[in-house]
């Protein structure tokens, strides 16, 4: 995608100022309320974006450490973000606005100082130190629409959206395999239409497995934040289908997404 460091940490906190905004004003009734995310409420959403900011600032530092310290996590099995958002339950609303300021602060000027191609360790394959914080980018936005709709709050579309798109692509393999499923051989065409007008597209022309439509409804599908059926996604051929039904741009299990806005409740935790 041909973007630096400096640019992502740059939208990184550009994302992470739309998301204080929204937060500002809540007391520990308001920082209490549920979520779309089953069993998760704004407080679990800071909280889980607070935590896994240190992690990974801690696989910047010391890869050694955080291998450790993910391992005995993982040890307790694959729900250990729900774990980590019990841990954190009862912490008031300025002490998990101070942990998450003081986290993410402290996560971008790591960073900064990051080669884009480090590799660092994670909960799931290794990744790129570019990557990583494309993914703490990602995990601030679709969190960060779980707090806006609780809250009855819109917000509004940037080209920031790129870079979760972007990963969205980058994933597709990584969904299928966490699905127990082998990577698929044939291509698949993402056109997407920008906010700000431009035209984003991955994949070959030709391609007779496709997906169109906003990048917008693009990034809330990989994000597994609505689902399919209350997008505009054009969705063409079997394997883009398929795909579209598991796609995860998260590490740790598989998601079960959302239902549609339709029913009475929304299953499917965050991660």
């Amino acid at each position: 995608m041909g973007v630096s460091m400096d640019q992502v940490l740059d939208d990184l906190m550009a994302e992470t100022e739309v998301l204080r905004e929204l937060i500002a004003d809540l007391d520990d009734t308001g920082i209490s309320a549920s979520t779309p995310a089953a069993g998760w409420t704004v407080r679990d959403q800071l909280t889980h974006l607070a935590y896994f900011d240190e992690t990974a600032t801690q696989a910047a530092v010391d890869p050694a450490a955080f291998r450790r310290d993910a391992e005995a996590l993982l040890a307790g099995g694959m729900d250990f973000p729900d774990r980590v958002a019990a841990e954190h339950a009862k912490l008031p609303a300025a002490d998990v606005r101070a942990w998450f300021a003081r986290a993410r602060t402290e996560l971008v000027a790591v960073f900064r100082g990051l080669e884009p191609k480090a590799r660092l360790p994670w909960y799931g394959p290794d990744m790129s130190a570019l990557s990583s914080a494309t993914a703490r980018l990602m995990e601030t936005w679709a969190h960060g629409q779980d707090v806006a709709d609780t809250l009855g709050r819109d917000r509004e579309p940037t080209d920031r959206l790129r870079h979760i798109a972007h990963l969205g692509v980058r994933t597709t393999a990584f969904s299928f395999a966490l699905n127990g499923k082998p990577a698929p051989s044939v291509p698949i065409r993402v056109e997407l239409d920008a906010p700000s007008g431009d035209r984003w597209a991955w994949g070959p022309d030709d391609a007779a497995d496709r997906v169109a439509g906003t990048a917008l409804d693009f990034c809330l599908a990989v994000t597994q934040r609505r689902h399919l059926d209350d997008t505009a996604l054009r969705v063409t051929g079997p394997v883009a289908a398929e795909w579209l039904s598991i796609a995860q741009t998260f590490a740790g299990a598989p998601g079960t997404g959302r239902a549609p806005l339709s029913a009475t409740t929304q299953p499917g935790g965050p991660s």
